[in-house]
């Protein structure tokens, strides 16, 4: 084999090359890089390990907060339904006494029907949004209709059609309402 061969990757090519030091501090420096390449690479395989742990307990901690949101979702609605049934039973009432009760009766049920789910509404963060007399607020109210009017300040709520809701603040539906406009004339 010639200088040749070695420099373009003959038979001595797949061979690892050993470079042996020449003095004794070589050999002190040589293991002492070693020393410092096991210590190196068993931090490596630590910190490796510890990725693993903490990826591993990441994923476990969403999993279950996962499992808990879910949860209260469903004890929250379990909760308003329980609300509702009230609602419901007052319903069945008034629908099958209504053939044989007078409109006062009918009434009266209608007003406690309606506290029952007012207060259903209440438990459950839901509120209403009956803006009559307030400034329109394109967020939380939608206009079906300006209206001029010479009693009521321009841009503001003139009549409520149909009350909004929110829940929690956050808007649900907005109150439909009609708008005042600026006297005609």
């Amino acid at each position: 084999m010639t200088d040749q061969d070695d420099h373009d990757g003959g038979a001595g090519a797949n061979e690892e090359t050993t470079v042996m030091p020449e003095t004794a501090a070589e050999l002190v420096e040589l293991e002492q890089l070693r020393l410092k390449l096991a210590e190196a690479e068993e931090r490596s395989r630590n910190h490796w390990d510890q990725y693993l742990r903490t990826a591993a307990e990441f994923e476990n901690y969403r999993r279950r907060i996962q499992r808990e949101l879910d949860a209260a979702r469903s004890f929250a609605v379990e909760r308003f339904a329980q609300e509702l049934l009230g609602v419901k039973d007052s319903l069945d009432l008034a629908v099958q006494n209504a053939p044989r009760a007078d409109a006062a009766a009918l009434a009266t049920g209608q007003e406690a029907t309606l506290s029952l789910l007012s207060r259903a509404f209440e438990k459950a963060g839901i509120s209403e949004i009956d803006p009559a007399g307030e400034p329109f607020d394109p967020a939380r109210h939608e206009a079906m209709l300006v209206q001029p009017s010479g009693t009521a300040a321009p841009d503001s709520v003139l009549t409520v059609v149909q009350k909004g809701y929110e829940l929690n603040g956050r808007l649900l539906r907005p109150a439909r309402v009609i708008v005042a406009g600026a006297p005609a004339g």
